[in-house]
């Protein structure tokens, strides 16, 4: 099961998360404490999208682990960023390898995340796949459960819709599709990170104006809090909220 971190807040280096602390994304890759859906190592690649003052983030992955990665540590230091997030992946078994399919993935200003898998891939999820235009099927970075779920959200992103609610809307409908998914989401564009958490663990660490949002908790500082399972996280600049996913409730007209 993979393993993935979100900030928002003051600019601070990513390296904090990612190789400093006691229990950073670096050892959750070889050390994981929690891998109840499956494998021992996170060692399939990684990524990071982190956020400058303004525009688009700036992505760095590679298919290769973590703790293999000469220039991202240094590279990591150099920046201080006011968003980022970071992954490190263990691939479902039958899923293609590859930089493709390493999380983060982006669209426009939008970074996003999956935790997990979808159960009965790919048959369960073949009616959500067939209410996207053919081009965007025909064009996924990687034919994976991942890849398909970020076309399917960002498909309503660009409709316009409140990120919060098409995250929820989204897990509500896969849920219901593919019972006993894993859906840990995360999407942030910069000014608001929504998190979910489904069948998995995720936790919350809120210190002053920072919010920090990670599968496991990097230290053991007494401020992280379990996000109960069922539940998504917004966090904005000054707010955090906690929003029940309800997978017998669909908002979304058509679906």
């Amino acid at each position: 099961m993979c393993r993935h971190l979100a900030y928002l807040g003051p600019p601070r280096s990513p390296a904090e998360f990612l190789f400093d602390a006691p229990h950073s994304l670096l050892h959750q890759s070889y050390a994981p404490a929690d891998m109840r859906g499956g494998g021992v190592v996170n060692a399939d690649g990684f990524g990071l999208a982190w956020y400058g003052e303004d525009g688009p983030p700036v992505r760095y992955r590679r298919a290769s682990p973590l703790w293999t990665d000469e220039d991202l540590p240094g590279l990591a230091r150099s920046v201080r960023a006011r968003a980022f997030v970071a992954a490190v992946r263990n691939g479902t078994t039958g899923m293609p390898a590859g930089e493709a399919a390493c999380a983060p993935f982006v669209d426009g200003q939008w970074s996003f995340s999956h935790n997990g898998m979808v159960r009965g891939w790919p048959d369960s999820l073949a009616a959500l796949a067939g209410k996207l235009p053919v081009t965007d099927l025909l064009t996924l970075p990687v034919p994976t459960d991942s890849a398909l779920l970020w076309a399917l959200l960002a498909e309503r992103l660009h409709a316009g819709e409140d990120p919060a609610q098409a995250v929820v809307d989204l897990v509500a409908r896969v849920a219901r599709a593919a019972p006993g998914s894993r859906l840990n989401f995360l999407l942030t564009d910069g000014s608001v990170v929504v998190a979910t958490a489904w069948t998995h663990a995720l936790s919350l660490l809120r210190t002053g104006d920072a919010v920090v949002i990670a599968s496991e908790p990097l230290d053991t500082e007494p401020g992280w809090r379990p996000v109960p399972d069922g539940y998504a996280v917004v966090a904005r600049h000054g707010s955090v909220d906690l929003v029940r996913i309800d997978v017998s409730i669909d908002t979304r007209s058509g679906a």
